[in-house]
């Protein structure tokens, strides 16, 4: 559970103050002292004889937050009227809706939107069905599809407990590159079931973004649509984490004077992500990978490792080190984390090489928190919003998709991959580097525009967009 406050389990808590002095600055005096942190005061009322006021505390778990409304509701002078979560008040109804791209206002309108007009296109597009790009939803929707086997760091929580992340994605896609995004959660956990499914649906959509699919599933399932669909197909929990991982190190590397060829990685956990990351690295150049699972190392010679691990142990560990994350860790130039929390000490990080650098990113608790690994890491990245070098893939998903839609893309390349890693990079400028600076915001606006050109351009050169209309 999370131990700083954060937005996630905000209140906004309705008070009625008597309308004395000092009552205001008792009441944050008090949630100050059960550890709430007060983000806004909004909704001020002032009567006569009291003060009605709209208070937003975020606190760090669902005890916490009762904790803290206990704690206010033991103060003379203030009466707490109403309070809501505010993170399930966003999802109330859902946060993505349909609208309309144009009016229909009359008969003219209504014959070309749909009978008879429609039917015009719909011949056009049986003659050519190229066309379904151009003229249906198809040019820029997304279909978001996850079984429920994997969300988040709550593992196998089903299709319809995974609705309100797909639709955060959907929000995202929306939001940062102007793609729709559409969930599909699916209600199977059979590879082939998902499969026909996606291909089924396929007609509709533009692309197909793979989220929360199960490890090692995930793999065989995104294989097979890539084979089987001429529309791109994208895992974001592998590819966008891995393209965000390498777009952090290459800037990473500039601080500690490093280069990729030269340094030795460590990756603690070997899913999804862990696997992408091992990928996206050795075709960036880096040739010393040891990927570490619950048992130990991987490595080519242990005898229990699935398909996707025995990948990972023939082209990866060259030096077939072996036992516990804790034993490969000694010189290491990188520890790269996406597995659980707390899996390593200060005094193991103390046996990387000089200047490590570390991307802890298990969520909500990382493998090791910023504050153990301060003075011995030089660099150090989470997954979490509340600390510096936040990696998230919304740095990633939005452009890469925003870039395959527009340059007509068939497939994302390993070298579209590549060019985001760099586009995401470049983001941050060589004067503005810094150990807490090695990655933009997500907010940055200008990310998803830079992701999108360079995966469009990298498209083009990889040779897979559809041919260009006469």
């Amino acid at each position: 559970m999370s131990e700083t406050p954060t937005a996630a389990f905000s209140l906004r808590i309705r008070v009625r103050l008597a309308n004395q002095p000092g009552t205001l600055g008792r009441l944050a005096v008090a949630i100050g002292e059960v550890g709430g942190n007060i983000a806004a005061l909004e909704g001020f009322e002032a009567k006569q004889s009291h003060l009605d006021e709209d208070i937003i505390v975020n606190c760090s778990s669902e005890a916490h937050q009762q904790a803290v409304l206990e704690h206010i509701r033991g103060l003379e002078g203030i009466e707490v009227l109403e309070y809501d979560d505010r993170t399930f008040a966003m999802h109330e109804g859902g946060k993505i809706e349909v609208l309309p791209l144009m009016a229909v206002g009359d008969r003219d309108d209504l014959s070309m939107a749909y009978t008879p007009g429609v039917a015009r296109v719909c011949k056009a597009i049986e003659a050519d069905p190229s066309l379904a790009h151009e003229l249906t939803i198809k040019k820029n929707t997304v279909a978001i599809v996850s079984d429920g086997t994997a969300v988040l760091g709550l593992g196998n929580i089903g299709p319809q407990a995974a609705m309100p992340v797909m639709e955060g994605k959907a929000l995202l896609f929306k939001e940062f590159a102007g793609v729709d995004g559409f969930p599909i959660c699916i209600d199977t956990s059979s590879a082939d079931e998902i499969v026909e499914t996606v291909q089924r649906i396929a007609p509709t959509f533009g692309g197909i973004n793979l989220e929360d699919i199960a490890a090692p599933q995930c793999f065989e399932v995104e294989e097979r649509l890539k084979e089987l669909l001429d529309i791109p197909v994208f895992h974001d929990d592998q590819h966008g984490t891995a393209v965000v991982v390498l777009a952090a190190l290459n800037n990473a590397l500039k601080i500690v004077d490093k280069k990729m060829a030269d340094i030795s990685v460590v990756i603690a956990g070997v899913g999804a992500a862990g696997v992408a990351c091992a990928k996206i690295l050795m075709e960036a150049g880096v040739a010393q990978v040891v990927g570490v699972d619950r048992k130990g190392a991987i490595w080519a010679g242990r005898d229990d490792l699935n398909p996707a691990k025995r990948w990972f142990a023939e082209h990866t560990n060259p030096d077939k080190l072996q036992g516990t994350l804790a034993q490969v860790l000694p010189g290491a130039d990188v520890f790269i984390g996406v597995s659980g929390p707390n899996l390593i000490t200060r005094d193991e990080l103390a046996t990387m090489a000089h200047d490590p650098v570390v991307f802890a990113l298990a969520n909500p608790d990382p493998e090791i928190r910023p504050e153990q690994a301060a003075g011995i890491a030089a660099v150090i990245a989470t997954g979490r919003s509340d600390y510096p070098n936040q990696i998230n893939n919304v740095l990633c998903f939005p452009g890469i998709f925003r870039g395959a839609l527009d340059a007509g893309a068939t497939q994302i390349t390993e070298g579209m991959k590549l060019a985001a890693a760099d586009a995401i990079a470049s983001a941050v400028g060589d004067g503005e580097l810094a150990p807490d600076f090695i990655i933009p915001s997500v907010f940055d606006k200008r990310v998803a525009v830079l992701v999108a050109r360079a995966a469009a351009e990298a498209a083009v050169r990889d040779g897979v967009v559809r041919p260009a209309r006469a």
